[in-house]
């Protein structure tokens, strides 16, 4: 194996290295310093003339007279049902302090593309124990379901939340990927799925914010090949969420900017869309296969913009987004998911009275149009006040208020079963009139609605005294005939009589 020693430039964590045999895309590189340290990398881009090296462990103090070694090798997990309970570095080493991981095998992180025919349909209701995203915005197994955030907001409780308690029928695990993320939120992820007994179940992959960002790139192919080797080597149902989307971004951009590429939208490189699909679609369900891999990536949007090129080609490539709404988390709700601008494509295929329950998608219909009503509602109120409602309007502002405070609102810890939210989305819309449940059949609302909390139907006054009027006008209408008859019998009568005393 051949030693060069024609390092022309460094750019960051980047070596150009010329006039080298032909060297493979992907292939592991090892550079050793002066000193004797050895340091690794990846071939980024290879040429006739240059091979453009990134260095996982950062190019401080390599020179020219360091000397690369291309491996002929690309880089590997070691992959073993023991990597459960483990606490691995971006790279896929223990840093939990137990033993070395002893291999089955060694899997490449790149993965191979699933073949589209050989997708099997998601189906499968998976239970998160969260009402916002079990009940009206459903994750099916085999989906990948984005949460959109922004600074400040919990997305990294809301994760570990869904990791503590998603569960699904069959033998489940989860592999929880951080990356950019500091020392105080990575003892805090590791303190948390010690305490809950999550992580016998769980294999944690931790990339920090003071790691080379080119380890970034490489930490969410460690943890998808983790769970495609649980998938469909030992038929687990594997639920992978990664945190922070945002972060791998700004690795990628800063990756570009080193390597003087072109810039895409806001900097970021053209290729990212191709990139971030490389990732995404790693999820799915395989014809043949028993095991599956979901996904749930968390990406922060800068200054909250959904139109970012990060939420924005996220977007296209997932089935749907589940949106954290910075007002509700204002007002103190927690988790502040925003159920309006929430969508699962998929949730359709999840649901029903095979895999949840028959009234689901009535009651999600319902509980979403009347919380929208109750939320356009209160611009009205900061005009003309509430006392300016009709009593219609005022059930539907009582709807929204106790939807957020009952429905929305949850403890870290509440995990609620599907049948628990559906029963209290059911108690929410007690506080409409049954004539405005027009999304529910009547048969659902007479089967699943709690008589006892029904309110009253009650006409408004102008509309109750039509009523009454329409009421008289029939009854009159109805005694007509008869009195028409009475008179032309009377007049007959008359006749009669008058005709005897001319007689």
């Amino acid at each position: 194996m051949k030693e060069y020693k024609t390092i022309e430039k460094i750019a960051g964590p980047l070596i150009f290295v010329k006039k080298t045999d032909p060297i493979g895309y992907g292939e592991l590189v090892k550079i050793k310093l002066a000193d004797g340290t050895i340091k690794s990398g990846q071939v980024l881009d290879t040429s006739d003339d240059i091979v453009v090296v990134q260095v996982f462990e950062g190019t401080s103090a390599i020179d020219r007279a360091s000397t690369v070694k291309f491996t002929g090798d690309t880089i590997k997990l070691k992959v073993s049902k023991d990597l459960l309970g483990r606490v691995l570095s971006g790279l896929g080493e223990p840093i939990d302090g137990g033993p070395q991981i002893i291999p089955d095998k060694e899997q490449d992180i790149i993965g191979a593309a699933i073949n589209p025919y050989a997708r099997s349909s998601p189906k499968d209701f998976v239970q998160t124990g969260i009402s916002t995203i079990d009940a009206m915005n459903t994750l099916v197994k085999g989906q990948k379901l984005p949460i959109f955030s922004g600074s400040g907001l919990p997305h990294n409780a809301i994760a570990l939340q869904i990791a503590r308690q998603a569960k699904v029928e069959g033998n489940f695990a989860v592999v929880f990927a951080a990356m950019g993320i500091t020392n105080e939120e990575a003892q805090q992820f590791q303190q948390d799925f010690e305490q809950t007994g999550a992580l016998e179940r769980t294999i944690m992959f931790l990339n920090l914010a003071d790691d080379p960002a080119i380890e970034r790139l490489i930490t969410p192919r460690m943890a998808l090949t983790a769970a495609e080797y649980l998938a469909y080597t030992h038929d687990m149902h594997v639920l992978v969420i990664l945190t922070d989307i945002t972060n791998y971004a700004e690795a990628l951009r800063e990756i570009g900017a080193a390597r003087e590429e072109v810039p895409g939208r806001r900097g970021y490189p053209g290729y990212t869309y191709t990139d971030f699909a490389s990732i995404y679609e790693r999820a799915g369900l395989i014809k043949g296969k028993k095991g599956s891999v979901t996904q749930i990536p968390i990406l922060t949007m800068p200054g909250d913009d959904i139109t970012h090129p990060i939420p924005d080609l996220t977007g296209y490539i997932t089935e749907g987004q589940i949106v954290l709404g910075r007002e509700l988390h204002m007002k103190g709700i927690y988790p502040p998911i925003d159920v309006l601008p929430c969508l699962s494509r998929l949730m359709n295929a999840g649901i029903g009275k095979k895999n949840t329950r028959e009234d689901h998608r009535a009651v999600s219909n319902q509980l979403y149009a009347a919380y929208a009503e109750g939320r356009s509602l209160r611009g009205l109120v900061a005009i003309v006040g509430e006392e300016a409602l009709s009593e219609r309007d005022r059930s539907f502002l009582k709807f929204a208020e106790q939807f957020e405070e009952q429905f929305i609102t949850q403890d870290k810890y509440e995990n609620r079963t599907i049948f628990e939210s559906l029963n209290l989305g059911w108690d929410l819309l007690s506080v409409l009139p049954v004539s405005e449940l027009t999304r529910i059949d009547d048969e659902l609302i007479e089967k699943y609605l709690d008589k006892t909390k029904r309110p009253k139907e009650k006409l408004p006054e102008e509309n109750k005294g039509k009523k009454d009027a329409e009421k008289k006008e029939i009854s009159a209408q109805s005694s007509q005939p008869a009195k028409n008859n009475s008179n032309k019998n009377n007049s007959k009568n008359n006749k009669k009589k008058n005709s005897k005393k001319k007689k």
